[in-house]
């Protein structure tokens, strides 16, 4: 099997839940209705939605959104969930007793959850720029975007 490496990317975190006790459809059943939504929107659905499903969820789009603050700095009311996915965890088998000395197998299935929160503070600067090309006062000299810093760092390529 391929591992797939993941992309370092600059405008995103996760959070990542494993082992969670819950089949891996009724996990789905409530991812399904916060993919795509705003950080903000997607803990008021969690808050409001009656299943039993919601609140490890809830706790995890939490979590993520503390990564965001913690470790990037990113504001809660840019925040997106871009990525939201369920896969099936390992089923814990047990044996329930039952009477004449017969038992029941029980199986208690698990799921691992992954949450991907965007920024989409960096892509509206973006559009702002591209509107503000598109001006008609906007002239060629402005859409310079080398930054010197990179390039000056002496040495060889200085001379070329």
């Amino acid at each position: 099997m391929i591992k797939k490496r993941k992309k370092k990317s600059y405008t995103s975190v996760y959070a990542l839940g494993q082992y969670i006790s819950m089949s891996a459809h009724k996990a789905r059943r409530v991812i399904d209705q916060i993919r795509g939504r705003s950080y903000e929107e997607a803990l008021m659905i969690l808050e409001l939605m009656p299943y039993r499903g919601c609140y490890p969820i809830f706790k995890l789009v939490y979590s993520a959104a503390a990564n965001a603050r913690h470790n990037k700095g990113f504001k809660e009311t840019n925040l997106v969930i871009s990525k939201a996915a369920v896969n099936q965890g390992n089923t814990v088998k047990k044996l329930k007793p039952r009477a004449r000395g017969r038992s029941y197998p029980i199986k208690r299935s698990t799921c691992h959850i992954t949450i991907v929160l965007e920024d989409i503070s960096f892509y509206q600067q973006y559009e702002e720029y591209l509107m503000y090309l598109k001006k008609p006062g906007c002239s060629n000299e402005n859409r310079n975007l080398t930054c010197y810093d990179t390039y000056s760092s002496g040495g060889l390529w200085d001379k070329k």
